[in-house]
């Protein structure tokens, strides 16, 4: 076809990445897959683009931009040359709102160019000889190649099919020659349409432009259709080529039906329809008929087109489809086709052959165990873990492992996988939150207890002197008293209090302390059987210990942890009911710490009473029956030992079983 060079030219299709919003459409809606994401970034590859402009269609943030010749067509103009517009057949689709199309013509006469002429008479001789080809028996079926996207793809997605590509150049290429017969070789021409795969299709045109292009030209002129006089359109005019750009344009063109009992021609367009036609062609299914193919559903949809925001897509083909078939019968009702079939008969002879030329850069296929990796890592492992949701932009789970191994994709594109990932995190995140409300917990209890350790300290030493003041002069009083004397049992009485208030003082002192721990290297059960055997257990408790500890050594303060178990046992065993209970002592381990369970199934801690457990004085004991320093004095020789106490209780029958674990977990190891 002679093609353009477009080695040394800007690409056709690039992204803008600070509008990208890794929605993946572009991947989706690219039928030549030629779109890399990177850090989640989409960026178009210009040498495997075949110039569709799909991509910048459905871009809904305007990230796919075209490479703009505005500047280009300038220059033309500015040099004093002769330089012609050819306008595609597809203008009443973009500018219905000129109803005069002579208005059009005079507003792109007046940016500057010689002669504006119409591609629909190039369509009208490309027409003629695909008539020929098909009218006659001795060409075998052949694929229409007046879409520049479609040749791209053929070349360089299916090669081994150049040579059914029908050796016609396209109707711009057709309008060229026809323009440069007529007036002169050295005439620059412009083409005007909605394709932007155009602008690198053929050297023969010397600039390209969009639809939405002219209309900023016209913008930069301000020039207004009110504010030009109707002109013509240069000759030759165009024939029925003229509703060439929408779907089965070239048929009606030839004026041939698309007839199925014949199985002539086939007609598909748009993004999947053509992909399918081509593939079931080069698989033999469809080896009879000729095949019409767009990339575009009709040049009128095409990416060169101004967008309407505010239409749907099928409102807008169909709202095009009708401008042009409006033009197209008031054209056919009002030109002299006495003058048309002249110039016919004048071009019908015009070179409209070109080759095409084999481009492969398919990928080879990554063998299966490439494949099943990159599976497994996006948590596919089974077909039906294969859910085939498009999500990604690629068709099937195997087509997006296929291209993260081929450094296209990634994958975080899976939104499932995402989705799980996300799930991951929250949970994890939920945890951590978990462990640091447990923590800050903790924190408040310890600057509580720390507080009430240093008052306590302070109280009891000012206690215990006066004490021992009662305690001596009480007795040396009993000692002087006769032994018939009454008042034996009051002094009796005194040194018996006084020695109750030494006890809790001597409590006080063991909650504040800051005693230093006897470190030793202990085994765990042993420690825990004695400190059962320490415990009377009436009949109707039964104690269960069940220890799955690997390796029973630690080091630990082996009197104070005794103290520890007794104590959290004597509890459990005063919290039982009257018809007893069961305390069950689970021990488990890892490689750094020991953790011990002591569980009852007693009546449970009462959710208000839930954050005074481990407050000194508070019990929930008769009077006279416990200090409340039991489980404060606990926590402190746990603490001393750099380990964690924490609790769980229910006393709500209705909630479930009630009861209260208590759970102690210990370094294995001593931390100094």
């Amino acid at each position: 076809m002679n093609p353009g060079d477009t080695t040394s030219k800007r690409p056709l299709v690039t992204t803008i990445r600070e509008r990208c919003r890794v929605c993946y459409t572009c991947v989706r809606e690219c039928p030549a897959k030629a779109i890399k994401i990177s850090n989640g970034q989409a960026e178009v590859m210009s040498e495997r683009c075949i110039g569709c402009g799909n991509c910048i269609k459905v871009c809904s943030q305007n990230a796919k931009v075209f490479r703009k010749e505005i500047d280009k067509v300038r220059e033309l103009i500015d040099s004093k040359q002769r330089v012609a517009a050819i306008v595609a057949p597809s203008f009443p689709a973009e500018f219905s709102e000129i109803k005069n199309h002579r208005l059009l013509v005079s507003l792109i006469r007046a940016q500057g160019f010689r002669y504006v002429s119409e591609v629909s008479f190039g369509a009208d001789l490309v027409a003629g000889e695909y008539k020929k080809i098909i009218q006659s028996k001795r060409y075998p079926p052949v694929i229409s190649s007046d879409c520049p996207a479609i040749v791209n793809y053929i070349e360089h997605y299916h090669p081994d099919l150049v040579g059914s590509l029908a050796n016609i150049v396209s109707p711009m290429v057709a309008m060229t020659r026809v323009m440069r017969r007529k007036y002169g070789t050295d005439l620059k021409i412009v083409f005007i349409g909605p394709c932007i795969a155009k602008k690198d299709e053929s050297s023969e045109v010397d600039a390209a432009i969009t639809f939405r292009e002219l209309r900023e030209m016209i913008n930069q002129t301000g020039l207004k259709p009110a504010e030009v006089s109707p002109t013509e359109f240069d000759p030759p005019l165009g024939g029925k080529g003229s509703i060439f750009p929408v779907s089965r344009g070239l048929l009606n063109t030839m004026e041939v039906e698309e007839d199925i009992f014949e199985r002539n021609v086939i007609v598909a367009d748009g993004r999947s329809d053509f992909q399918e036609a081509i593939r079931e062609f080069e698989s033999g299914q469809i080896a009879q008929e000729h095949l019409e193919l767009l990339c575009c559903e009709g040049c009128i949809m095409g990416p060169g087109m101004s967008p309407y925001p505010f239409l749907s897509s099928l409102s807008r083909r169909f709202r095009k489809r009708a401008s042009v078939s409006d033009y197209v019968i008031h054209k056919m009702e009002t030109m002299d086709m006495d003058q048309w079939k002249k110039d016919y008969e004048e071009f019908s002879d015009l070179d409209l052959f070109c080759e095409f030329t084999k481009r492969d850069i398919r990928y080879s296929r990554p063998d299966n165990e490439e494949i099943r990796k990159a599976l497994n890592k996006m948590g596919k492992f089974e077909p039906h873990d294969h859910l085939d949701c498009g999500a990604c932009g690629y068709e099937s789970c195997e087509e997006h492992a296929i291209a993260i191994i081929r450094g296209l994709a990634e994958h975080e594109m899976c939104l499932p996988y995402t989705i799980e990932k996300l799930h991951n995190y929250i949970r994890e995140l939920n945890i951590s939150n978990e462990k640091l409300a447990n923590t800050q917990e903790a924190l408040r209890q310890s600057e509580k207890l720390a507080g009430m350790g240093q008052l306590s300290a302070g109280i009891a030493h000012e206690l215990n002197n006066p004490l021992g003041i009662i305690t001596m002069y009480s007795n040396i009083l009993k000692d002087e008293a006769p032994a018939e004397d009454p008042i034996r049992k009051d002094l009796d009485l005194i040194a018996e209090q006084a020695e109750r208030c030494k006890k809790i003082v001597g409590g006080l002192l063991n909650f504040a302390r800051k005693n230093q721990v006897n470190f030793t290297d202990v085994n765990i059960n042993q420690l825990m059987e004695h400190s059962i055997s320490s415990v009377i257990v009436p009949e109707n408790i039964k104690i269960s210990l069940e220890s799955k500890v690997n390796n029973t050594e630690i080091k630990l303060d082996y009197d104070q942890m005794t103290q520890v178990f007794t104590n959290l046992l004597k509890n459990a065993i005063e919290a039982m009911p009257e018809e007893g209970g069961l305390i069950t002592v689970e021990m488990t381990d890892s490689s750094d710490e020991i953790t011990v369970n002591i569980t009852d199934t007693g009546t449970g801690i009462e959710e208000e009473n839930m954050n005074k457990l481990f407050t000194p004085f508070f019990t929930t004991k008769p009077i006279g029956k416990g200090t409340g320093l039991g489980l404060p004095i606990i926590y402190g020789i746990v603490k001393m030992h750099k380990g964690n106490i924490t609790f769980r209780s229910n006393a709500d029958k209705n909630k479930g079983v009630t009861g209260t674990t208590f759970t102690i977990t210990l370094p294995r190891m001593a931390m100094t």
